[in-house]
């Protein structure tokens, strides 16, 4: 099987990374079922990078219906120890315009039906890994970094609301959001986030503004025309930051602690682990079982 230590997950509109080079696709069967899509896995500025369309091609998973333990347990066999998130987002504050880029530091969790998709842990073996600081820093200062690139503004550091959908917010939700202070407003991120420190790799957002959802008084109703129209203009500067972050990325090893988050986080003594759920983990507990 290809490896890659750098994943990158596109989001609504960032279906491919047309830079990538010696691709192959790669098919990955996990424990928790099938990933989103094949693994575009490639070269890009000399590092083997491993490209994931969160929504699969052509869009096909609504953000309740994302396989996002299969997708991130599909990164961590693949050998990716750092990922890439690019996510369309709305913006819940004035000074976040469309066509900005956010790099989130927070998450704030509105989902209500995805408990089997926010933990790998569970079926005998619990774990509770500290969660206060959900991004990577290393890696939003890398994105930060690379967002010089182009000539998008670009906003360091936020709260993304993650929400159910897939319907856009009511004018009251969104009105209530703003006063409790959140920035931006997705669909997809915090499940990802919340596994990806559980498989110990570094995990950061490039969020794409694509509107002011709903509370604005000159854009009160989220038009699905407007959304696609900002989200191409989009897409081709998240492709260039993300290529510069791999770049950067490649000539950086990880000094942060993402590497060993599971190290006093998982409850139950190795001598009591269930085989067939010690076995579904492997790829996250293998190093903290019985020595």
């Amino acid at each position: 099987m290809s490896t890659a230590k750098i994943g990158i997950i596109g989001g609504s509109g960032l279906y491919q990374m047309p830079e990538l080079m010696d691709v192959e696709e790669v098919r990955v069967e996990t424990p928790f079922g099938d990933p989103s899509d094949a693994f575009i896995v490639g070269t890009l500025e000399e590092e083997r990078v491993a490209f994931l369309p969160r929504h699969g091609r052509g869009h096909r998973f609504s953000p309740t219906e994302l396989p996002f333990r299969a997708n991130i347990y599909g990164m961590k066999m693949l050998g990716v120890e750092r990922i890439l998130s690019a996510s369309a987002v709305g913006s819940l504050q004035e000074h976040y315009a469309p066509l900005d880029m956010v790099i989130p530091d927070q998450f704030f969790d509105r989902t209500r039906a995805r408990a089997g998709e926010s933990t790998f842990f569970g079926e005998g073996i619990v774990a509770h890994v500290t969660f206060a600081h959900p991004v990577c820093e290393e890696l939003g200062d890398v994105l930060e970094e690379s967002c010089g690139a182009t000539d998008v503004k670009v906003h360091r550091g936020g709260t993304y609301l993650c929400m159910e959908g897939p319907a856009f917010s009511t004018k009251a939700e969104s009105n209530v959001y703003r006063s409790w202070g959140m920035d931006v407003i997705g669909m997809t991120n915090l499940q990802e986030a919340k596994l990806a420190r559980e498989a110990e790799m570094c995990y950061a957002t490039l969020a794409l503004v694509t509107d002011y959802d709903c509370w604005h008084e000159a854009h009160d109703a989220v038009s699905v025309e407007t959304v696609v129209v900002y989200l191409n203009k989009n897409v081709r500067n998240a492709q260039v930051i993300m290529r510069e972050a791999v770049q950067r990325l490649s000539r950086h090893g990880r000094t942060c602690g993402c590497g060993s988050a599971m190290k006093n986080a998982i409850f139950t003594p190795p001598d009591l682990w269930p085989p067939a759920t010690t076995k579904k983990l492997d790829a996250i507990i293998k190093k903290y079982g019985k020595k």
